[in-house]
C-alpha cells in the first residue's frame, strides 16, 4: 500500500497553514509538551520519601502523591475527544498547558499533603488532554506526507519521558528541594502555551455543543479511580485478602460494564467507545496494552532490582535505565520514514520480536555483572521501542474514520495509561512474590539437613554474624531469580504483543491531517 500520498492543492498553497521552521517549531512544542504530561507521571515515584517526610507524612500515605496525579490523568485522556469537540482543540490544549503549569508551581510550594494532593489531582486533570491533544494537533498541522514524521516525533518523548523521568527526579532530590521536581514545569508549560497560541490560533476549529453526558462522566470517574486505587493499594493490603481491596474490585468491575453499556447506547457519549469496531484500531489497541505494559513493567523493575540487589543509588539506577531511551531518539525518525514506505504491521512485528529477544537476553543476568554488561542489552532495546511504536500510532490513528480520530486519541493514551498502572502494580506484586519463594528453596538447598543452621545457633564466636552474611547472600540471589525468572514472563509479553499484530488487516487510510481533532 503506498503511504505516501501528495496534498491536495489548496492544502499545499493554503498561506494560513504553518510551513518551513514555523512548522517544526510548533510540532517540537507539541512533543515537548507530551513529554513533561508523560515525565510528571514518573518523575515523582522517586521522591515520594522525601515529599513525604518533608510535609510530615508516612511512606504510605505519600504514595497518594502518585496515585492522584495518575487517577485524575487516566480519567480526562479518554474525554479528550468530547472537549476538543465542545471547546475546540487548539483552545483546550492552550488552557491545558498553561494550566498544568499553574498547578505544578501550586505543587511546589504546598506546606501539606492535602494541599498537594488536591494540587496533584488537578495538574493531572490538566496533563491528561495535553497527551491525546499534543497527537491529534501534530498530525493536523503537518502535511500528510510527513503525518509519519510527526508520529515519529511525538513517539519519541512518549518513549523518553518514562525513562528520563526516574533520572530526573532523582537527580534533583539528590542535588535540591524536592519542590523543584514540580517547579522545572513552570517555564515550560507557560512559554509552550504562549507558542502554541501564537502559532496554532489558525487552526481553531468549528465547536460542536452536543450536551453534556453526565452519567457517562459519573460512571467513569468511578471505575478508573476504583480501580487505580486498588491497582496502587493492592500490595501493601495483601490483595484479596483485604476487605477494602475486594470491594474496590466489585465497584471497579460494576462500574466499568455499566459505562460499557451506557456509552454504548448513549446518543451523545462522552467517550467514544464505537471506535473499537474497526479491527484495525481494537488489535491495535491489543497491541499497545500488551508491549507498552511489558516496557513500563521493565522501567519498574530494573531501578528495583539495581538498587536493592546491585547497591546501585537512585541516580545511578536512574543512569542505566537512561540507556534504553538513547537509540530511540536515534530510531523514530528511521521508524517514521520506513512506515511511509512499508506495511506497518511488519515494522511493529518486527519491533515487538526485537524487544521480546531482548528481553530474554536481560533474563541471564548474574550478581557480578558490571555497569557496561548491564547497559548493553538495555542500549540496544532502543531500537524495539520506535519500530514498533511509531508504526503503531499511525496504523491506529488511519483504521478509523476521519471523524473519530480525536476520540481515537484519546482512548490510545488512555489503553496506555491504564496498562502502565496495572503493569507496575503486577510486577511489583510478582517481583516480592518470586523472591520469597526462591528465598525458601535456596534456604532448602543451601542446608538440606540443617546441620551449618545448628552449628550458627551453638553459641560460637562470631555466630550471628555468620548467619548475617549467609542471610544476605540468599537474599541477594533471591532478588536475583525473581528478576530473572520476570524478565522471562515479560519476554512472553512481547511475544503476545508480536501475535496480536496479525489480528490487524491492512491500513485502508493514511491519516488526512485536516480532519485530526475535528
Amino acid at each position: 500500500m503506498e503511504h505516501t500520498l501528495p496534498n491536495t492543492p489548496t492544502q499545499a498553497n493554503d498561506p494560513a497553514r504553518l510551513s518551513g521552521a514555523l512548522l517544526w517549531i510548533a510540532g517540537i512544542v507539541l512533543a515537548m509538551a507530551n513529554f513533561v504530561a508523560v515525565l510528571n507521571m514518573t518523575i515523582a515515584n522517586v521522591t515520594v520519601p522525601n515529599m513525604a517526610g518533608a510535609l510530615g507524612a508516612g511512606s504510605s500515605q505519600g504514595t497518594w502523591i502518585i496515585t492522584s496525579y495518575a487517577v485524575a490523568e487516566a480519567i480526562t485522556v479518554p474525554l479528550t475527544g468530547w472537549l476538543s469537540s465542545r471547546f475546540g482543540a487548539v483552545k483546550l490544549f492552550t488552557l491545558a498547558v498553561a494550566m498544568f503549569g499553574v498547578f505544578s508551581l501550586l505543587c511546589g510550594v504546598s506546606t501539606s499533603l492535602n494541599m498537594l494532593l488536591l494540587m496533584r489531582v488537578l495538574q493531572g486533570m490538566a496533563g491528561g488532554p495535553l497527551m491525546a491533544l499534543s497527537q491529534t494537533l501534530l498530525l493536523r498541522i503537518f502535511p500528510k506526507e510527513q503525518s509519519m514524521q510527526a508520529m515519529g516525533l511525538w513517539a519519541m518523548t512518549t518513549l523518553l519521558a518514562p525513562v528520563v523521568g526516574p533520572v530526573l527526579g532523582g537527580w534533583i532530590c539528590d542535588n535540591y528541594n524536592w519542590s523543584w521536581v514540580f517547579l522545572i514545569n513552570v517555564p515550560m508549560a507557560l512559554a509552550f502555551a504562549v507558542i502554541a497560541w501564537t502559532l496554532l490560533k489558525r487552526y481553531v476549529d468549528p465547536i460542536v455543543n452536543n450536551p453534556i453526558d453526565r452519567i457517562g462522566m459519573l460512571l467513569l470517574v468511578i471505575w478508573v479511580a476504583s480501580l487505580q486505587i486498588m491497582l496502587d493499594e493492592g500490595k501493601d493490603l495483601d490483595w484479596f485478602a483485604s476487605d477494602e481491596i475486594r470491594i474496590l474490585a466489585v465497584i471497579a468491575a460494576v462500574g466499568f460494564l455499566s459505562f460499557l453499556i451506557w456509552e454504548l447506547t448513549e446518543e451523545h457519549p462522552i467517550v467514544n467507545l464505537k471506535v473499537f469496531r474497526h479491527r484495525g484500531f481494537s488489535s491495535c489497541m491489543i497491541v499497545l496494552a500488551l508491549a507498552f505494559g511489558a516496557f513500563f513493567g521493565l522501567n519498574v523493575l530494573t531501578p528495583q532490582w539495581l538498587e536493592y540487589n546491585m547497591g546501585y543509588n537512585t541516580t545511578w539506577a536512574g543512569l542505566v535505565v537512561a540507556w534504553g531511551g538513547l537509540l530511540s531518539v536515534v530510531f523514530s525518525p528511521i521508524a517514521a520514514n520506513l512506515a511511509n514506505r512499508t506495511d506497518p504491521r511488519k515494522l511493529i512485528f518486527i519491533g515487538t520480536l526485537w524487544l521480546a529477544i531482548n528481553t530474554f537476553w536481560r533474563s541471564s543476568a548474574t550478581s557480578d555483572m558490571s555497569y557496561f554488561t548491564i547497559c548493553v542489552p538495555l542500549f540496544f532495546m532502543g531500537v524495539g521501542m520506535p519500530m514498533y511504536y511509531v508504526p503503531l500510532t499511525g496504523l491506529a490513528m488511519g483504521s478509523v474514520d476521519e471523524e473519530e480520530t480525536a476520540s481515537a486519541a484519546g482512548l490510545m493514551n488512555f489503553v496506555r495509561t491504564i496498562s502502565g498502572a496495572i503493569a507496575t502494580s503486577l510486577v511489583t506484586t510478582a517481583w516480592q512474590d518470586r523472591s520469597y519463594i526462591a528465598h525458601a528453596e535456596l534456604t532448602n538447598v543451601l542446608d538440606p539437613s540443617g546441620q551449618a543452621a545448628t552449628l550458627l545457633h551453638s553459641g560460637q564466636r562470631y555466630a550471628q554474624m555468620g548467619r548475617e552474611m549467609i542471610n544476605m547472600m540468599v537474599n541477594g540471589q533471591s532478588l536475583l531469580l525473581a528478576t530473572n525468572g520476570l524478565m522471562v514472563t515479560i519476554g512472553g509479553v512481547f511475544l503476545l504483543a508480536t501475535a496480536a499484530i496479525l489480528l490487524a488487516p491492512k491500513p485502508s487510510r493514511v491519516v488526512d491531517p485536516n480532519s485530526v481533532g475535528h
